[in-house]
């Protein structure tokens, strides 16, 4: 677990690697020590409390401080669903870090046993189709009140796939995965830990 003020190192580190633009940000020695475990993670960018970027690594293959400056500039510059941003919007936003446990498969006998493992609120999940897969933080399910049921339908429909191919063991795998979630209340403003 981080602290409230490890969050906030993390999000002022995120808002300098989006500032820095096409430059490479240099972290401090100071988080390269304090950050440098292997941990999965996302940055979301909203304005006016709508998505303007999300990208991240659901699995944990770079060090913390790493993950946290690549994932920001890919979700400011570089996520196909939005326009870059520019340079006036930097000061609009307000950025979300999600710390990421390692995924693990959900290992159920029967699908619908899928709804009595998982809980919204706690659980974020990725489901891994033969081609193709999709990831829903777990904060998403919460912001629009879905139940677990409409949680794995709409993570089969971010992987592509049919929104009931969760029942399907030889159509996609189901992982859950746990975060930690640190978000500004409003640009550049007061770090809260969201989950």
């Amino acid at each position: 677990m981080f602290s409230i003020e490890q969050g906030a190192k993390l999000i002022q580190l995120a808002r300098a690697s989006i500032k820095a633009g096409s430059k490479n940000p240099r972290a401090s020695l100071a988080a390269k020590k304090e950050f440098s475990e292997l941990m999965g993670v996302f940055v979301t960018i909203n304005k006016n409390n709508q998505l303007r970027g999300c990208i991240g690594f659901p699995e944990p293959m770079h060090p913390l401080y790493e993950g946290v400056i690549s994932a920001a500039k890919a979700a400011a510059f570089s996520d196909p669903r939005f326009m870059p941003l520019d340079k006036k919007e930097i000061q609009e936003i307000t950025i979300e870090v999600s710390i990421l446990s390692a995924p693990r498969v959900i290992e159920v006998r029967n699908p619908e046993e899928y709804l009595d493992k998982i809980k919204v609120g706690r659980d974020g999940l990725i489901v891994r189709g033969i081609f193709s897969s999709g990831l829903l933080l777990p904060q998403v399910a919460v912001e629009y009140s879905w139940d677990v049921l409409t949680f794995l339908s709409q993570t089969c429909t971010k992987a592509g796939l049919e929104p009931d191919s969760w029942q399907d063991f030889d159509k996609c795998r189901v992982y859950n995965f746990q975060s930690q979630v640190f978000a500004e209340q409003s640009p550049n403003g007061q770090v809260i830990q969201k989950l």
